[in-house]
C-alpha cells in the first residue's frame, strides 16, 4: 500500500518536500515491528486511536491502561484490550464497519517520542491472548501496514503523576466510575462482564 496519495503529493510538491517525504518513508517506514518499536509501545500507558465508519466519518479516541496493555504479540501483530467503558463502542464499532486504523503512541517525558502505526484491525471476543490481560472484555488485533516514528520536537515535556485508578489490575476488583451511579445513567448501565 502506498504511504502517500495525491492529496499528500500535491502539498509535498507545493512545499518542495516530496524528496524529503520519500526519504523519510525509505529510511524510517516499515511494516513489521522492530524490538525498539515493541519496547516503546510496551512502555506506554496510553495511545490515541483513529477510526472511521463505513462512510469515512472519523472518530479519535484515547485508549489507556497499565504500561504494556497495548503490546506487540508478533512482528506483524499488535494487540490491545477493550476495557469496560461508556458502552457506545464508537471505535470498535467503526473497526467492524471499516478495519483501517491509525494509532499514535506518545512519550512525553525526558525522552519524548512518537510512533505511528497504521493498519487493519479486527475485534475478537474469544482469543486466547485475552486470558493474560486483566479486565479485557474484547481484544483488538492490529496488523500493521505502515509503522513510522515522528519527530518529537513539538511534544511537551510532561510527567505522569499517577496511573489511572480505573486501569484493570490482575487480582484486584474493578473500580467503578462515579458517573455510572448518576440518576441520568444508573438505570441503563449494564452489569460489568466477568
Amino acid at each position: 500500500m502506498a504511504m502517500f496519495h495525491d492529496g499528500n503529493r500535491a502539498l509535498q510538491d507545493a512545499f518542495g518536500s516530496r524528496a524529503l517525504a520519500d526519504r523519510l518513508e525509505e529510511r524510517l517506514a516499515h511494516d513489521r515491528f522492530t524490538e525498539g518499536d515493541a519496547a516503546f509501545i510496551q512502555a506506554q500507558s496510553f495511545f490515541f486511536l483513529a477510526t472511521a465508519d463505513a462512510d469515512g466519518r472519523p472518530d479519535c479516541s484515547f485508549k489507556g491502561g497499565p504500561p504494556g496493555f497495548a503490546h506487540v504479540a508478533a512482528p506483524d501483530l499488535l494487540v490491545f484490550p477493550d476495557y469496560d467503558g461508556n458502552g457506545m463502542f464508537k471505535s470498535l464499532g467503526n473497526i467492524r464497519a471499516n478495519p483501517h486504523v491509525g494509532l499514535l503512541f506518545i512519550a512525553m517525558g525526558e525522552k519524548a517520542g512518537r510512533l505511528r502505526v497504521n493498519g487493519r484491525a479486527e475485534v475478537v471476543g474469544d482469543d486466547p491472548l485475552m486470558a493474560g490481560i486483566a479486565g479485557a472484555q474484547l481484544l483488538v488485533k492490529v496488523t500493521p501496514t505502515d509503522i513510522f516514528p515522528n519527530c518529537p520536537r513539538y511534544i511537551p515535556r510532561m510527567s505522569i503523576e499517577a496511573y489511572s485508578e480505573y486501569a484493570p489490575a490482575a487480582g484486584e476488583p474493578p473500580v467503578e466510575p462515579k458517573w455510572k451511579t448518576f440518576p441520568d445513567f444508573a438505570d441503563v448501565v449494564p452489569p460489568r462482564r466477568a
